[in-house]
């Protein structure tokens, strides 16, 4: 039984033409990757170890035949954790099986995540060839590491949360145990490398999102190269490598699941987001505005006043100062006083003559609250005109 064939169950019967597989890459070294409807595999020829954080076959294994990243669709009806089967291993196991695949050779990670919106990306130097596969999304569950937990397991039971990052990295070269584990840490840095550059927001505090509370990852090496690598860190180029090969996958997954993009991040409403404010609190402090007109109007303006590159970058600026209040690396009176310094310069951001009063910015409020009186008193100031 081969993934290139339809899918059968134990019994040699076909149970889901759906999953029928389509090649969308091939590795420079032989590994076959496939989308099977919800779920990606990359088959794997004979002499390959692996490190996986996975519920089946995780850990260090060799002679593993195939990773798959697998789409949890719908809860099952009448199982309170949702999946079918007893628990998240057993519903790995069914997977496994459903894809044609011997549940005791492969390993397999589980995410919320579309597999169409897959991003695949290699790079290479001389005889090192790195692929990554990625599946992304945090928009429901992305955190912060030290962020406060949303569960605590007791014997093995917990709450599922949907979201994930997964992970496959497929490198050409012989990787021993520890220098896989160091591949790995390089991979999860640079996943949060390409976190940190879109400025994604925790679900769980005000910090950047450094992955998910669910992430996987595997990395993959072929015991048969010649070319023997013993060290994967950054100064490597191995670990260059690598670096690049995530940072971009991961980027391109997070923009084909969730519009986590560049363009999508350089809004002053997006940038304030991971502070609780949106536009209803926006509202409710522009109500305490005399001449304050009405609320569509209010926010109609406020939308355009947030797509400002200008205004992006102000605010980014000031939100920084609150970040580094919040590591310690700055007194919060000295950051309170620059952030106020830096929000008197909407006049010339905007190239507009106008005067700010000290009734607008008091060093004594937080910083949001400052920014978010003048910005309001500015949007009033448009609607009015």
């Amino acid at each position: 039984m081969t993934l290139s064939q339809n899918i059968y169950d134990q019994k040699g019967e076909n149970i889901d033409s759906n999953y029928k597989p389509k090649l969308i890459f091939k590795t420079g070294s032989g590994e076959s990757i496939y989308l099977c409807k919800n779920t990606v595999v990359v088959k794997l020829p004979e002499n390959r170890n692996s490190i996986t954080t996975s519920w089946i076959n995780g850990g260090y294994k060799e002679n593993i035949e195939a990773i798959f990243n697998h789409q949890l669709k719908k809860p099952c009806e009448g199982n309170p954790d949702g999946l079918e089967g007893y628990n998240v291993q057993d519903y790995m196991i069914i997977t496994a099986k459903r894809l044609g695949l011997n549940p005791e050779k492969v390993s397999g990670l589980i995410t919320s995540a579309d597999m169409e919106h897959a991003a695949i990306s290699t790079k290479s130097f001389r005889n090192i060839e790195i692929t990554a596969v990625v599946t992304g999304g945090i928009n429901v569950n992305g955190g912060r590491a030290g962020d406060p937990a949303s569960y605590y397991e007791e014997n093995g039971k917990f709450e599922f949360k949907l979201g994930t990052i997964n992970t496959i990295l497929i490198i050409n070269s012989k990787l021993n145990e520890s220098t896989l584990l160091k591949a790995m840490i390089v991979a999860v840095e640079a996943k949060t490398v390409a976190l940190q550059q879109l400025m994604a927001p925790s679900k769980y505090s005000t910090g950047i999102a450094t992955g998910s509370g669910t992430d996987g990852i595997s990395v993959i090496s072929n015991m048969e190269s010649k070319n023997v690598l013993t060290n994967a860190g950054k100064h490597s180029k191995l670990g260059e490598l690598i670096g690049k090969c995530v940072i971009e996958a991961t980027t391109k997954a997070l923009a084909n699941q969730t519009n986590l993009t560049q363009d999508s991040q350089c809004n002053m409403l997006v940038r304030l987001n991971r502070f609780g404010i949106d536009e209803e609190k926006y509202w409710q402090t522009a109500e305490s505005i005399p001449g304050t007109k009405q609320k569509k109007e209010f926010i109609e303006n406020l939308h355009n006043f947030s797509k400002n590159q200008l205004i992006v970058a102000m605010v980014s600026s000031i939100l920084h100062i609150i970040d580094e209040i919040e590591w310690g690396l700055i007194p919060e009176t000295a950051g309170k006083k620059a952030a106020v310094s830096i929000m008197k310069t909407l006049p010339t951001i905007l190239n507009e003559e106008f005067s700010i009063t000290e009734e607008l910015l008091d060093e004594n409020d937080s910083i949001i609250e400052n920014w978010m009186m003048l910005s309001s008193w500015y949007i009033c100031k448009m609607v009015n005109q």
